[in-house]
């Protein structure tokens, strides 16, 4: 399991990242279009680094919440 943030981006489009996978983002029209999106990207991600014998990070990620004002 991976954790994803969302967030809006440019154009009305939806940005998904992955911060325990450097570089693994994607984004969509929708939050369900990039969670889709990005659920590709992860398993793209992982293939590529088996392939090429580097070390697949686990999985770090923590939320916090912190609210201002």
């Amino acid at each position: 399991m991976r954790q994803v943030v969302l967030h809006p981006g440019e154009n009305g489009y939806w940005v998904a990242e992955v911060p325990s996978l450097p570089g693994c983002i994607s984004q969509g029209t929708s939050k369900e279009e990039a969670l889709t999106h990005i659920r590709e990207a992860i398993e793209q991600w992982i293939e590529a680094a088996k392939s090429l014998g580097e070390t697949i990070p686990p999985e770090s990620f923590d939320v916090q919440v912190c609210v201002v004002g």
